[in-house]
């Protein structure tokens, strides 16, 4: 990663010298396709021609491209020698004229890391696949540009590419002559420009809609995967869900989609969930689905397909100047999303889904020792690249939540159609959207910005019941905390829910009052006088962003009667509470896990249940005592067999249940044997299809206890000869517990960059394996001394993927910790970013063993 980094002060340097007036973009894709010499990279040419003016004439700048190899150089007519002009990652470009037309004609390298111009090769037929993904800064690695989001340029693309391919791009294309030709865009920022190409399945549809003056609009609508998942690909679905987006939004908005055509391509060994690439959205492909998966299932991929039709304004259309305003993109797609998942498709309870998963996500990243405002500092593209996190998403949709309560739905949706008519092709900061609500509200958005979008941290709301002589509540308070290193108390627009059991046994609400917190303690008086609670809810319908607590009496109802509450929204906000205090040390992981077991098995809506699957197995692998954890796994593992074997034969829980089962059998031997009787088929559950994705599931727990070895898994992939087959394959041999084994898979991953940006992610996924502690003892020390080199050597893509995801973290001792913080300690000049990801695995440890601390302290009660 040398001198490819970008700071902020540059960028804004250049955007005050220049502007784009238009990109041409030439390349030529033929060499995707046959033997390479293997004497470097394979590569293809690029040749781009770039029109542009300078503020000030006489003046140097330069512009950016990552290749191998630059073949010429012209700037103004004038050619440049492309070994004094281009060091690797930048062109200097000296004597700007006031305007000025520079060409570049380069050897671009195809990519195996998903950075750039991706190649795939298809195991299962030979075919090969090309997609782009640039995000934030990776559209340099194909042609050459100003890369920075403030330098919008129109785009007219032209590709040679091999015989029989199709080609798609932002704009409408067209064969001839063989070159495919593709209309201009609008003006646009470079990491939001698109190829795709290939031998692709793609199927059409179509979207008109009447606009109120009376025109017609009307979107061709286009999906695309590889041949080897056609037969999986349920286009119809996907093609419905666009539909109603796009009405969702043309009815909300009062601004017509802008970019012509609308496709969307699911694309192999991608990074990401997705991409908002301006009528030519890319999505990563396991949203095609191989075998059956549940609601939940469907219900992601629809919210990814809104979020990303969100983007299409909210940062496609309207820009943000820099990183540090990510969020005016992307927490604005991640509300719209499950804003227009509520209110246009059958997913009705997205906001479930949202308080238990997406803010699950925020609250952890929140805590982190790198938690920042969600109008960040981003001083350069490394910092960039790691604040697409669940702060610029989760919990700014999280606040963005709030503040429709807080101005009103009316309000908040004129101020962002005045946004976009403001604002439409540019590029704005925080002050613009602010101006817009400001107008529309009424309301002073300054404090609110201070308090919500520039400082960082949790809030905690814990309530406060006095009851009178009669039983009647005599007060009810709300007590707001900060934690130390962020001590911001916020103001919080909360409804605050009483709960008591009925005669039949269920957990009813039977008040409610909606207030406005302020400070560290605030009085409901609303609910003065009403009968004495069993349960208080303090962010009933999750209306704010905040960690829920509970007063005794409310924790001690949930710990005997949490399967009794019956509306499907209090209950995951109580799962979410209980889960944040098992991670803060305030409740035994044996405790989440005693719940879990008495009250997983009632749980209706299925995107909570599998989230509680996901909980449980991290509150045993992380926060269980270690000596509790066997006892913890088995009675874990006993449940999820009663449950798979009670659950409706067919059922989606059945499905939930069978994969949860596979990843606690470890606990006993025979409940592994059971594990393979249900694979090979020698045991069946009536009603459980073991389909081939579900096989899979069941070979890596086998694997990893010995139970499966490399002859077995061989035949599976014999059985699954296609690139998810080989994912799964590479998977389940990395998690074998073999000595011999974790070597080569540390040699592949850490001393070589032969392996794909997918397969990378899979060896590392089967390489740390909770159960192989001891086994994955020797690499802690091997990992401190490589993660320098490789953040160095490798991409930040990769460089991230190795530094998180072969972390430590299983050797969960003091020593662990001691040896971190040596590292930490010894690095103080390595990159911000890196030492980053170091801190907040550290972070993950040190709560990790608190956790452990607080569950060992409850074996004696």
């Amino acid at each position: 990663m040398p001198g490819e980094n970008l700071t902020r002060d540059e960028a804004r340097e250049r955007a005050a010298l220049l502007s784009v007036d238009g990109y041409e973009v030439s390349l030529d894709l033929r060499s995707a396709v046959g033997e390479h010499d293997g004497g470097g990279p394979r590569t293809f040419r690029s040749v781009t021609t770039v029109r542009f003016r300078c503020a000030e004439p006489g003046a140097s700048s330069f512009a950016d491209l990552i290749a191998p190899g630059v073949t010429a150089v012209s700037l103004n007519g004038r050619d440049l020698d492309p070994g004094q002009v281009f060091d690797g990652s930048r062109i200097t470009l000296e004597d700007l004229a006031a305007e000025n037309e520079l060409v570049v004609d380069a050897q671009c390298a195809y990519s195996r890391t998903g950075e750039g111009m991706h190649r795939f090769v298809d195991p299962e037929d030979g075919e090969v696949y090309l997609y782009t993904q640039y995000e934030p800064a990776d559209s340099r690695r194909v042609f050459a540009n100003f890369e920075q989001p403030d330098l919008k340029a129109p785009y007219r693309f032209e590709v040679r590419a091999p015989e029989g391919w199709t080609v798609w791009s932002n704009g409408a294309g067209e064969l001839t002559d063989g070159v495919w030709r593709f209309a201009e865009t609008k003006p646009i920022s470079t990491y939001i420009t698109c190829v795709v190409a290939g031998p692709y399945h793609y199927v059409t549809d179509s979207y008109e809609r009447v606009l109120e003056d009376g025109t017609r609009l009307e979107i061709p609508l286009g999906a695309m995967c590889r041949k080897g998942l056609a037969q999986h690909f349920d286009a119809d679905d996907v093609f419905l869900v666009t539909k109603q987006g796009l009405d969702f939004f043309h009815d909300h908005f009062d601004y017509p989609y802008p970019f012509g055509k609308y496709d969307q391509a699911f694309v192999p060994e991608y990074n990401l969930g997705a991409m908002e690439n301006p009528g030519m959205v890319t999505f990563r492909e396991e949203f095609i689905f191989r075998g059956k998966v549940t609601r939940a299932s469907y219900e992601g991929r629809a919210n990814v397909i809104l979020h990303e039709m969100a983007h299409m304004w909210f940062g496609d259309l309207v820009t943000m100047e820099w990183w540090d305003d990510l969020w005016l993109k992307e927490s604005f797609a991640d509300f719209m999303g499950a804003f227009s998942l509520v209110g246009a498709t059958r997913f009705t309870d997205g906001w479930i889904t949202f308080a238990n998963r997406r803010k699950a996500w925020a609250y952890r990243a929140d805590q982190l020792p790198s938690t920042h405002p969600i109008t960040a500092d981003i001083r350069d593209l490394q910092d960039a690249k790691l604040n697409f996190d669940g702060i610029t998403y989760a919990k700014g949709a999280s606040v963005l939540k709030q503040l429709v309560a807080y101005v009103g739905q009316d309000a908040f949706l004129e101020g962002a159609r005045r946004y976009f008519k403001r604002h439409a092709y540019g590029n704005t900061r925080l002050g613009d959207l602010l101006s817009v609500l400001e107008e529309t509200s009424g309301r002073d958005m300054a404090a609110w910005s201070r308090a919500w979008l520039q400082t960082a941290g949790v809030n905690s709301l814990t309530p406060q019941v006095l009851l009178r002589e009669d039983g009647r509540i005599d007060e009810l308070a709300i007590v707001q905390e900060a934690a130390e290193s962020h001590p911001e108390l916020r103001p919080h627009r909360v409804a605050v829910g009483l709960y008591r059991r009925t005669d039949s046994g269920t957990l009813e609400r039977y008040a409610q009052a909606e207030t406005d917190v302020e400070g560290a303690r605030t009085v409901v008086a609303e609910l003065a006088g009403a009968d004495a609670p069993e349960l208080v809810l303090v962010n009933d319908d999750d209306l704010t962003y905040c960690k829920t607590r509970f007063d005794e009496t409310s924790l001690a109802t949930l710990r005997e009667h949490l399967g009794s509450l019956t509306d499907p929204l209090a209950r995951a906000l109580c799962w979410s509470a209980l889960w944040n205090m098992t991670r803060d040390a305030l409740l035994p992981a044996r405790d989440f896990i005693g719940l879990v077991v008495r009250f997983a098995g009632r749980e209706s809506d299925i995107g909570v249940l599998q989230m509680l699957h996901a909980w449980a197995e991290s509150a045993l692998v992380h926060y269980a005592a270690p000596d509790w954890r066997e006892t913890g796994e088995r009675l874990a593992a006993e449940d999820a067999l009663r449950e798979l074997r009670e659950a409706g034969p067919g059922s989606e829980h059945q499905l939930a249940w069978a994969r949860f089962f596979a990843t606690v059998a470890s606990a006993e031997q025979d409940l592994l044997l059971l594990l393979k009787d249900l694979l090979d088929g020698t045991v069946e559950i009536d009603g459980l299809e073991v389909d081939q994705e579900l096989r899979w599931a069941f070979l890596e727990p086998l694997a990893a206890h010995g139970v499966a070895d490399e002859k077995r898994l061989d035949e599976e992939l014999a059985r699954d000869d296609t690139a998810s087959g080989k994912r799964h394959h590479v998977r389940c041999l990395a998690a074998r517990p073999s000595a011999a084994v974790k070597a080569q898979c540390w040699a592949q991953v850490v001393e070589s960059d032969a392996l794909s940006n997918a397969l990378v992610e899979a060896t590392i996924s089967g390489f740390a394996q909770a159960s192989q502690r001891e086994l994955l003892a020797p690499y802690a020390e091997k990992y401190f001394a490589a993660i320098e080199r490789v953040w160095t050597e490798r991409s930040i893509q990769i460089g991230m993927d190795v530094v998180r995801g072969l972390f430590p973290s299983f050797q969960d001792s003091r020593a662990t910790l001691d040896a971190t913080d040596a590292w930490l300690t010894s690095h103080e000049d390595a990159a911000p970013a890196l030492r980053r990801l170091v801190l907040e695995s550290r972070d993950d440890l040190a709560r990790a063993l608190r956790g452990q601390a607080c569950d060992a302290a409850a074996a004696g009660r």
